[in-house]
């Protein structure tokens, strides 16, 4: 044997299904009564356990975004370049309507099937789930104000990524983020005292006054912020 030989490390963990291969994930899918997404999810669980999936997981966190401030005539850009395989990664996941999927079709035991789905993703890449997280607990409160926020549901139930720099109106999908402390408020948002004000009557182009010391916003590659006082 080699001096050089290592034979005492196991080899990469790539080419296999993470949703057979996870018995307890198979067992709580039963015991939930969705059998029948279980051929689905099986499907899920090979697609994500190439080693394609995890070559751009890697990817995604081993070259972190990078804030573009201004251009090279000094005008304003104030965006955040995210390596190519987080679009490809993001792009995927919003694709298998892991985001909104289940308000988007709204079945018995669609929040199931999306609550293992996540759970698999959870295991190749944790960075994309940020705004997805966001989107898919945003969806339901702004759906109880139709007035207002009706136009963005569509998008927001999309399954498909659209990375584009533009205004939300003229996008095919968007994603939510979310603001939500402030520097005196430590990590107790019930003591923040940050508030939106509104600007003008309700509608769905309404603006808002935010007034107080939000400084941690979450996922800058999304469309729009639910702010939490």
């Amino acid at each position: 044997m080699s001096v050089d030989a290592v034979d005492n490390q196991p080899s990469e963990l790539v080419g296999y299904n993470l949703f057979t291969t996870h018995p307890v994930l198979v067992e709580a899918l039963a015991r939930e009564g969705q059998r029948a997404d279980h051929e689905s999810l099986a499907a899920l669980g090979a697609r994500l356990g190439t080693l394609e999936m995890s070559a751009l997981a890697d990817a995604a966190n081993r070259y972190p975004p990078v804030l573009r401030l201004v251009d090279r005539f000094g005008h304003r850009r104030d965006e955040v370049d995210f390596h190519p395989a987080w679009h490809r990664l993001l792009g995927q996941l919003i694709a298998e309507g892991l985001h909104t999927g289940p308000w988007a079709e709204p079945v018995p035991g669609a929040h199931v099937r999306r609550a293992a789905g996540y759970l698999m993703w959870a295991e190749v890449e944790n960075g994309t789930q940020c705004p997805a997280t966001m989107t898919y607990g945003a969806y339901a409160a702004l759906a109880r104000q139709p007035q207002e926020f009706g136009e963005w549901l569509p998008r927001l139930r999309s399954r498909e990524y659209d990375p584009r720099f533009i205004p939300a109106r003229d996008k095919r999908g968007a994603l939510l983020g979310m603001g939500m402390t402030e520097k005196q408020g430590g990590s107790d948002v019930r003591t923040n005292s940050s508030r939106a004000l509104p600007e003008a009557p309700a509608g769905p182009h309404r603006a808002y006054r935010l007034i107080g010391h939000k400084w941690f916003l979450s996922a800058p590659m999304c469309d729009a912020f639910l702010m939490l006082a």
